[in-house]
């Protein structure tokens, strides 16, 4: 990835399925950030209160503190003029508004870093995802291992009868598949 210099600000995007290692790419690039001395500030959905209700927490269990927020406009409420970056995991759990606040953001100077599932259990595109990773100046598609076949997944399957499209887990409840495993739900009944 290039680092841009200067005033311009801009978006990346870190997307994938579960378990393809999103919030840990997230926590390296806001590590290699912390080492720059850049000013950052990391936020979450308050929703995902899966390992802690404070952090930022990959799979790996490594951690960086953040703020939880219900909504997109709560992040504009919180930055600090001084804030050089702007890290968002979780994302697809945000209203759609995060793609302005986003832009607001980038267009003030600020990278912006959002991570998070572009595709929900049923293989569509989930929350304000897809419309973030058209304006995003760069985006990483992180892949997990199938754990039917262990080819590249870049889907999420779910093992539980909910059909509700967010249900917070992790193992147990989620499998990362290949497209040859990922098995869609039945469509009766969904928006």
């Amino acid at each position: 990835m290039q680092i841009i210099k200067g005033k311009t600000g801009w978006i990346e995007v870190i997307c994938g399925p579960m378990f393809s290692g999103k919030s840990e790419e997230l926590i390296r690039r806001l590590r290699r950030a912390e080492i720059a001395r850049q000013r950052v500030q990391i936020f979450k959905h308050v929703i995902d209160a899966r390992y802690d209700s404070d952090n930022i927490v990959s799979h790996s269990r490594q951690s960086l503190p953040s703020v939880a927020v219900s909504a997109a406009a709560d992040i504009l409420a919180r930055i600090d003029d001084r804030t050089e970056l702007v890290a968002i995991d979780e994302a697809q759990f945000f209203d759609a508004e995060l793609v302005a606040v986003c832009d607001r953001l980038a267009n003030q100077g600020k990278r912006i870093i959002v991570a998070g599932l572009d595709l929900d259990y049923r293989g569509v595109p989930f929350g304000p995802m897809p419309h973030l990773i058209c304006r995003a100046e760069y985006v990483t598609k992180q892949l997990a291992i199938c754990m039917v076949c262990g080819d590249p997944a870049g889907f999420t399957q779910r093992l539980t009868p909910s059909r509700d499209q967010i249900q917070v887990g992790a193992t147990g409840m989620y499998e990362a598949r290949c497209r040859h495993h990922f098995e869609a739900p039945a469509s009766q009944g969904e928006e």
